[in-house]
């Protein structure tokens, strides 16, 4: 495998927790995923498998690893979803198309992963897209207006039922060669948004 984002494993995705999580959350969440992946297990027992919890439980249970670990896990959630460069202030109807596709990016997929607590504040948006507040604002009345995203408790945001075919629908648009990489970029985003 070449390059940092094939090399890296989300051990938070593989463990199904929060990178917020307490130490007795993933110790708790690792007996249950052990068990059921456990060679010894006829049913569901799957050594590969396993085998990868065995060592994201290792790392993330160990405060020393697990800090260090957290360092790389945040820069590589900043590498795998930024989509601007920071230089370069983000103009024009195509950048505004993009922000909204990052937008409903990062909403669908921590609506994925986190079905119970699918909401985001723009402060945590900010942070992963890589953009500035004051670059969101347009792009979050759109999507809100459109009935793409919901605003929910304490200034958090959540993708829609409408919100969510059209982001199925952008990853189905290849009209555009640089939109198409970002898209690419987006699914093959192996990391989940922070809860």
């Amino acid at each position: 495998m070449s390059g940092q984002s094939q090399e890296f494993t989300d051990y938070y995705e593989l463990l199904q927790v929060s990178p917020n999580a307490e130490a007795d959350t993933i110790q708790r969440v690792f007996r249950l995923l052990a068990q059921r992946f456990h060679p010894d297990n006829r049913e569901t027992g799957n050594e590969p498998i396993f085998q990868q919890l065995l060592k994201a439980y290792q790392c993330l249970s160990d405060p020393a690893q697990r800090a260090a670990y957290d360092a790389k896990h945040r820069a590589q959630t900043k590498a795998t979803w930024e989509m601007f460069d920071k230089k370069a202030e983000p103009q024009g109807k195509d950048a505004e198309r993009r922000k909204r596709e990052g937008i409903l990016g990062v909403l669908y997929r921590k609506r994925l992963h986190s079905p119970s607590t699918p909401g985001m504040n723009v402060r945590e948006m900010e942070d992963i897209l890589g953009i500035p507040r004051e670059h969101l604002e347009f792009s979050l009345w759109y999507l809100k207006e459109a009935g793409d995203i919901k605003p929910g408790d304490n200034g958090r945001f959540a993708i829609s039922v409408k919100g969510v075919d059209r982001y199925e629908g952008y990853q189905g648009d290849t009209t555009d060669s640089s939109l198409d990489s970002e898209l690419r970029l987006l699914r093959s985003a192996s990391v989940p948004v922070p809860a």
